[in-house]
């Protein structure tokens, strides 16, 4: 241990006391991992070990005689923090902390540190002891781990939708996050150190199971389970409930995390479907059973106005009529949701011109206006649209929304309709001169069973003509909206949008092509030899030897069908009826003449638009029955 010269002592020393404070010094200094150093009465280093040069940075020579707050970084010095350490050293004999000291360099390093007190053996003081030792990486992995859990439990505390909270092995709460108070409705304060069976109901505690729960997750790490849970203020939810064991790194049980999830919607949404489903497969099955007794009723009501009959009997035979038709048009309207709903309705999707769809609709409900000597107005505005869609269904929306405006609107009144193209969607529009719709009943109108108001219910029907309206336009990859004021007089408008496809190929008029038929072969061989037979049978035959062709032909020419092979180059036979059903308004019947005949190979052409399937070599008996029905059907 090194003494600057004015501190070295004075008296010489016996032998004893040389050996003795030699030891010590060797002790000193064989010591690395501490700073060991003496400072005099004011705190000016005297003595320098080893280890404060490696822990601190300076050399003997560097530090000895400098005043020891060197050490000590600026927010320290600020607050005399030196002076108070030794003025408490030397009031109670000792002073020990921790905290940040600078080196040499500048950096920094958390230190612990005892400072002891010198006495002169006078009742004075002759300086202090320092030992210092540097603690900086303990304290860095306690700030990771405070950092971590700090992290950690914000996260937690972030989870909103959650309820996570931690028990003691005995399944008292131990923490709360904030998604716990938002579900349980539960402060910290007030549910921290009771026990989780609070969030039970009285029947579930009774039967034991919450200790089945804990016991579970103990032995086999984890519990799952949904059911009944209870809120701070009594109501029910329905839970969604995760346990999962503690266990530290000897295997002792900590205790448990539970997570819980409110699922009350969703169980509702779910009950909702089970219940929708229950009513639609009514529908269908009561559908079915009021046509059995409604067809006879029919037949004898048609019966009787076909025979001579009093005018009153004829009045009375016309009611019937009337009235059973209405009967089944919404018989007719239950069929159609069940199929709907229950995914059973098939549509025949081909191009179809929107406006003569329009058209067509005006034709079938113009008597009912005219009966009312109401206007009926149809602008068509711009191109006309085109869209990929089943013509029957298309008409059936229109019609049907057609029938609500004629319903609806009073005598002699206005039913406007509009069709234009919207980006690449075909509009319609159909505004009507009634009384509308109030705005708070807009929400509901395309529900099933659903009426605008009283006036709605007394002109008849079951509320299901708008809902099957909006169920066939999103089938068709379309959308409904309606807008009304409520105001009287103001009417109401209903917008239907369906996307639009090119104008497709518009082919001959079938009496150009009822003798004509395409074939379609690479095979030379096999399409002259059937091109022979076909013309044998009184029919005009055509080639192509590949898709591309074949696909051409159809589009340019009339023909009444087509004999296509499946495997084609080019194009496959699949393809090109694929290809048909989109791009040709009216395409000829296709039949398969294929050498594949597995039953996919049928099911797969049928999917594509074949009418007919045949397998190589054909049946000429059958093959000439098809061909000649469609011609007598062309």
């Amino acid at each position: 241990m090194s003494f600057p010269p004015d501190a070295q002592p004075q008296s010489p020393p016996n032998f004893s006391s040389v050996v003795a404070d030699a030891d010590y010094r060797l002790l000193v200094d064989s010591i690395e991992d501490y700073a060991i150093f003496l400072m005099d009465a004011n705190g000016v280093v005297l003595s320098w070990n080893p280890g404060a040069q490696k822990i601190k940075g300076y050399a003997a020579h560097e530090v000895i005689g400098r005043h020891f707050s060197i050490f000590y970084p600026p927010e320290l010095l600020a607050k005399d923090w030196p002076a108070h350490e030794l003025k408490r050293a030397r009031e109670t004999g000792k002073y020990e902390e921790e905290g940040w000291r600078l080196r040499k360099d500048g950096t920094r390093f958390w230190a612990h540190i005892i400072i002891g007190r010198l006495s002169d053996g006078q009742g004075g003081v002759r300086g202090f002891s320092k030992i210092t030792h540097d603690l900086t990486q303990r304290q860095l992995e306690a700030e990771q781990l405070r950092a971590s859990e700090e992290r950690f439990r914000l996260m937690v505390d972030s989870v909103k939708d959650y309820a996570i909270f931690m028990l003691d092995p005995s399944g008292h709460v131990v923490s709360w996050n904030a998604g716990a108070r938002a579900l349980k409705g539960y402060e910290a304060r007030e549910i921290i150190g009771r026990h989780f069976s609070v969030f039970y109901p009285e029947e579930v505690k009774s039967t034991g199971f919450l200790l089945h729960e804990l016991e579970t997750a103990r032995r086999t790490g984890r519990f799952e389970d949904e059911g009944w849970r209870v809120r701070k203020d009594g109501r029910r939810f329905w839970a969604s409930v995760v346990i999962t064991a503690v266990f530290d790194p000897s295997g002792q049980l900590r205790g448990f995390t539970k997570i819980t999830r409110d699922l009350s919607d969703r169980r509702k949404v779910s009950q909702l479907e089970d219940e929708g489903k229950r009513i639609n497969n009514f529908l269908a099955v009561l559908g079915h059973e009021l046509r059995n007794p409604l067809a006879p009723i029919a037949n004898a009501a048609e019966v009787l106005s076909r025979r001579e009959q009093s005018p009153a009997v004829q009045r009375l035979t016309q009611i019937m009529l009337r009235q059973v038709r209405l009967i089944a048009r919404l018989v007719e309207d239950l069929m159609d949701v069940g199929r709907i709903t229950s995914g059973k309705i098939h549509l025949e999707m081909k191009p179809v011109s929107f406006k003569s769809v329009v058209e067509d609709s005006f034709e079938t409900m113009r008597p009912l206006a005219q009966a009312k000597s109401q206007q009926l107005n149809f602008r068509a505005e711009g191109p006309e649209p085109w869209v990929q869609g089943d013509r029957v269904r298309l008409i059936q929306i229109v019609c049907n929304l057609l029938n609500n405006a004629i319903k609806f609107t009073p005598a002699e009144g206005k039913i406007d309709v509009a069709l234009r193209k919207a980006g690449s969607l075909a509009e319609l529009v159909v505004r009507d001169s009634g009384p509308g719709i109030a705005p708070a009943a807009l929400p509901r109108i395309f529900e099933m069973f659903q009426q605008a108001g009283e006036d709605a219910r007394a002109l008849g029907g079951l509320g299901l003509g708008l809902t099957l309206v909006r169920q066939l336009v999103q089938l068709h990859g379309g959308e409904v909206h309606a807008n009304s004021s409520g105001v009287p007089h103001e009417g109401s408008e209903f917008i239907v949008r369906i996307p639009r496809i090119k104008p497709p190929v518009v082919l001959g008029s079938p009496s150009e092509a009822s003798k004509r038929v395409l074939i379609v072969d690479d095979d030379d061989d096999s399409a002259e030899t059937l091109s022979l037979l076909v013309e044998s049978m009184g029919f005009e035959p055509q080639c192509a030897t590949d898709g591309l062709a074949g696909l051409q032909a159809i589009k340019t020419e009339s023909f009444h069908a087509v004999l296509l092979d499946l495997g084609l180059p080019g194009i496959s036979g699949l393809e090109i009826a694929r290809r048909l059903r989109v791009e040709v308004a009216d395409p000829p019947a296709l039949i398969a003449i294929t050498g594949y005949g597995q039953a996919s190979d049928r099911q797969a052409s049928l999917e594509a638009g074949f009418r007919f399937f045949f397998t190589k070599p054909v049946d000429v008996s059958e093959l000439q029955r098809v061909l000649e029905g469609l011609a007598r059907r062309s």
